[in-house]
């Protein structure tokens, strides 16, 4: 037997023992006056009232000398030591304690605070109860970076030894927060869009396919939710936001998960450029909030939020780094030219992806501060308006060498709306699996008129790593998806 399996074997017999005493080890009632944090921050009245408390939480330490048992306990808001006497709870209960309790058992202590001769704020119980009995016990040397499949699969003991993993999750929440709270101050309406699609649309990915057992349907996990969220905007909406989950069958890697939390809204009667002033005034307001400033380290980088941001062309960083006049090359050449930098050209990309390809390998990762790439080419974007014959009325945003937004002004032409998609479905055809596919449903809204907008995608996970100055998503993901231990 594993010394886990003994101890746990131990603890077992424990709760035997205590149950044939008739005591609950795992009650329905609990009680409690304060959360530590407050009795922290209200110590020196609390003690000096003589005031009783009521505190849960985990032991996490035991220190017995004799007839005085010291703990620490720890709840959701802070740690405090708790002090148990033979003298005060009499002999029975102080006996009770040391044969019943465990670190990593909850308990519940009522009792007064005081301040001990080393000046450490502590509860004197007058009482205890067994709030939950752990069976295992907690590791006394976490694994930390040591072993971080370890730390993925057990998130809850990460998060419990760990306390700057613990503040990422906090940061992430207060993100989110912020990002709705100034989304609804500017009148935007938060909805819900299908998870579930008969037709996937609105990025290029590939998707997840699953079935519908009682419809006998075939159905795809989303990829992006833009294509019902416009619907929306021909519903006579005119500011909506969705903040949720979308699935993309890609690789596994420092900016891609399986699944991730986006953030996509549409504003009508807006365009790209009024949308890039927005997001400026948007990372500056949520980050002085969250973090007190706009500037952030991220990968040894220092990186300033604080706008206005630089805006580049595509075609001229395609010009700069790549030395590639896009417009002097036909499809074929392009193709050439991207294989002989030793880029892998996608099945059926046709000339505005092979570029898109290009890019990310010669130019994105030289930018580092936030920067606008303006303009991508016509061809590119199946779902953006165009602002001439050769490029989109669209940009993205760029840090630290990754996409962390993609934004445009939207495409409200139906006929043209209509050409685009087909055209997509011919890539598609040809092998191109990241094309958009040909969604009659959709190009019908369209066809009762959608007003002009702007629309804004970002991925959550991949802004909160960077301002977290995590090395990877799934840092900041809390359960992330992960291959069998067999």
């Amino acid at each position: 037997m594993s010394p886990i399996e003994e101890i746990r074997k131990n603890r077992i017999e424990k709760i035997e023992k205590l149950k044939a005493r008739g005591e609950d080890v795992y009650p329905l009632e609990i009680k409690r006056t304060h959360e530590i944090k407050s009795v922290i921050a209200g110590f020196d009245k609390l003690a000096k009232d003589e005031t009783e408390v009521v505190l849960t939480g985990r032991v996490r330490t035991i220190r017995s000398h004799g007839a005085l048992t010291f703990l620490d306990i720890e709840d959701g808001t802070g740690k405090i030591q708790a002090l148990l006497s033979k003298d005060s709870l009499g002999e029975k209960k102080y006996d009770f304690f040391k044969e019943s309790f465990d670190v990593g058992d909850f308990i519940g202590i009522t009792g007064v605070v005081f301040e001990t001769k080393r000046q450490e704020k502590t509860i004197k119980a007058s009482d205890f109860k067994m709030l939950c009995k752990s069976l295992r016990p907690l590791p006394e040397k976490w694994h930390g970076l040591k072993d971080v499949e370890e730390r993925f699969r057990k998130r809850y003991l990460d998060l419990l030894f760990s306390p700057e993993v613990k503040d990422k999750f906090v940061i992430r929440s207060r993100f989110i927060s912020e990002l709705r709270n100034f989304l609804d101050h500017k009148g935007f309406f938060e909805v819900e869009t299908p998870i579930l699609q008969l037709l996937y649309g609105g990025a290029r990915a590939k998707p997840f396919k699953t079935h519908i057992n009682a419809m006998d349907l075939d159905v795809f996990l989303r990829i992006s939710p833009e294509l019902y969220l416009k619907r929306l905007l021909v519903g006579g909406f005119e500011k909506v936001y969705e903040i949720g989950k979308c699935f993309r069958n890609e690789g596994v890697d420092k900016f891609h998960n399986p699944d991730f939390t986006m953030i996509e809204f549409y504003w009508a009667y807006a365009d790209y450029k009024q949308l890039m002033k927005l997001t400026e005034e948007m990372f500056t307001e949520i980050l002085t909030k969250i973090i007190g400033k706009t500037e952030i380290e991220y990968d040894g980088k220092k990186i300033d939020f604080k706008g206005p941001w630089e805006r580049v062309e595509f075609f001229a960083l395609l010009q700069k780094y790549a030395k590639i006049n896009y417009e002097e090359l036909n499809e074929e050449s392009l193709c050439k030219k991207a294989i002989e930098m030793g880029i892998t050209v996608p099945e059926g990309a046709d000339k505005a992806n092979i570029a898109d390809e290009i890019y990310k390998k010669c130019c994105r990762p030289k930018i580092v501060q936030p920067t606008f790439v303006i303009h991508h080419p016509y061809g590119f974007q199946p779902l953006a308006k165009g602002l001439d014959e050769h490029r989109l009325a669209s940009f993205q945003l760029v840090v630290a060498g990754a996409e962390v937004i993609n934004a445009f002004s939207e495409l409200n032409d139906p006929l043209e709306q209509e050409n685009r998609l087909k055209n997509q479905e011919k890539l598609f055809e040809c092998g191109f699996e990241e094309a958009q596919r040909s969604d009659e449903e959709f190009v019908e809204a369209l066809e009762y008129g959608m007003p002009p907008a702007a629309g804004f995608g970002m991925g959550i996970d991949r802004i909160v790593s960077m301002i977290t100055n995590s090395n990877s998503l799934r840092e900041v993901i809390l359960f992330p998806i992960m291959r069998d231990k067999e």
